[in-house]
């Protein structure tokens, strides 16, 4: 099961966290990966040296033309996965316009213009898998991550729209939905002890998820076990959003 033998992976900002152990899991089911870090070449290749077989690649997912320089670099790729994102917490009213630009077009317009430049190649070979990485904010409220929740849902309100079009082409279109996850995002967080056990306290499993939560579950809707699953979200958070 969930054998990737002979497929290309793009795994987007994953140098670290979430991303990295998504690239570290589609490697070890047998793909050739490519990680991508956005300006830091060399934290870039640090990582992917962590990864056999894995070919580093940066590019800034804020740019115009990034699916574009992107694509240049790495070729069609047969899996494509959406993790890189950028989040500023401040109070809804304190966001400058370069923040709020930043995110938006990291967290969604790349998305949009990268589905949109990889798709075509997995439409000509009848074959596709395209995850992208939400978050349990597109439905709790956060104080200071009203933008970022935002481009969350309206990237998972993308991938809903966008699935019906390319499941003919056998082209599936998912989104993960992590909640509180012990990433390097998060370490003031989690290394807090106080602030840690007050976030725990809301998860009804009683911990931070890691990395290794969340990766298991790329793997399967990128495989053909995954085929029959598109348009779709998995919520990973410990049941936070139940709350």
């Amino acid at each position: 099961m969930f054998d990737l033998k002979g497929k290309t992976a793009l795994v987007t900002g994953s140098t670290q966290g979430i991303g990295f152990e998504i690239a570290r899991t589609l490697a070890a089911h047998g793909a050739r990966v490519f990680v991508h870090g956005a300006r830091d070449a060399e934290k870039c290749k640090a990582a992917s040296e962590r990864i056999a077989g894995s070919i580093p690649v940066t590019t800034d997912l804020c740019a115009a033309d990034c699916a574009e320089v992107l694509f240049a670099k790495t070729g069609d790729v047969d899996i494509l996965v959406l993790n890189a994102s950028i989040q500023y917490k401040r109070a809804w009213d304190a966001f400058t316009e370069e923040e709020f630009d930043n995110q938006l077009n990291c967290n969604l317009k790349a998305s949009y213009f990268l589905m949109k430049k990889y798709a075509e190649g997995m439409k000509a070979r009848g074959f596709g898998r395209i995850v992208t990485l939400g978050s349990c904010n597109q439905y709790n409220q956060h104080p200071e991550l009203s933008l970022y929740a935002a481009t969350k849902a309206a990237q998972y309100k993308m991938v809903k729209n966008i699935a019906p079009s390319l499941a003919p082409f056998g082209v599936t279109v998912n989104n993960i939905a992590p909640g509180a996850i012990a990433t390097p995002r998060n370490a003031e967080i989690v290394e807090d002890e106080k602030k840690r056990a007050a976030v725990e306290e809301k998860i009804p499993c009683g911990r931070f998820g890691t990395p290794a939560d969340i990766a298991p579950a790329v793997l399967l809707l990128c495989s053909e076990e995954g085929a029959y699953i598109t348009g779709s979200e998995i919520v990973i958070d410990g049941g936070l959003s139940l709350k």
